[in-house]
């Protein structure tokens, strides 16, 4: 079973080393790594032509953003199942993709895998938050609760069914993914109890009191848009629930 795992950077010199090292380092081997570059004019295509041999599949070109990025990259993907893995993201072991194709051979009516997800200091790596998940349903969804979304991994043909990552909602984007894939048209996903990715703290959604009112305006919309009743106390539900995640 090929996995296709996608990785988007702009300018991402920082900390790029240590995604495509931990992509390496994975001993599952059916893997085709495609590698999203937005042009960028630091060392990021340095960095990437150094790895080169590692990479299946890239592309550097100007993008309308995170998400068209990744669009481009799971319509270049090949493999089974396709994943996600940020610029400034690490896996949390050498097992994770193993782990995870073990998930969809032994149960291959599930549509979709995910796990638990730690943020840690962009340079320390120490744990600031653990995001744990557990399974889940369409129900919860509804209520406001979602998978960490570093760590799912899809069918690839659902986004051919069912759509890529919109381009109008900007950061939450991801959130709608999740919203009308698991709420809308209600896909059999199978929570894996193990920690799966180290996510850098510093997203483009926090970065200052705009990014997340905007953020806060889109979940509405993504709730509206995907026929979610209640949306206001949805949002609320979802935001309690990150705070749950430091204790």
């Amino acid at each position: 079973m090929k996995i296709s795992l996608v990785t988007v950077v702009y300018n991402g010199e920082a900390f790029l080393k240590n995604c495509i090292e931990s992509v390496i380092a994975q001993s599952y081997t059916d893997v085709e790594y495609i590698v999203i570059d937005g042009s960028s004019v630091d060392s990021t295509l340095d960095i990437i032509e150094a790895y080169r041999p590692h990479i299946h599949k890239f592309v550097s070109e100007q993008d309308r953003g995170l998400y068209d990025a990744i669009n481009k990259g799971i319509k270049m993907a090949s493999g089974d199942i396709v994943g996600i893995l940020n610029a400034d993201d690490m896996f949390a072991s050498d097992a994770v993709l193993k782990q995870v194709a073990e998930a969809f051979i032994q149960n291959p009516h599930i549509d979709a895998v995910y796990g638990d997800l730690n943020y840690v200091h962009p340079h320390t790596l120490n744990i600031l938050r653990t995001w744990k998940s557990r399974q889940t349903s369409w129900i919860d969804i509804g209520k406001g609760w979602m998978p960490a979304h570093p760590t799912l991994y899809l069918k690839r043909t659902l986004f051919e069914k069912l759509g890529p990552y919109a381009l109008d909602l900007g950061t939450t984007a991801d959130y709608d993914l999740i919203v009308r894939y698991f709420y809308k048209h209600k896909i059999v996903a199978q929570y894996l109890p193990k920690l799966m990715v180290n996510m850098r703290t510093g997203g483009l959604s926090n970065k200052s009191f705009n990014s997340r009112y905007l953020a806060f305006k889109n979940d509405y919309k993504v709730l509206k848009r995907n026929e979610i009743p209640n949306p206001m106390i949805t949002i609320l539900r979802k935001k309690f629930g990150k705070l749950l995640q430091f204790i």
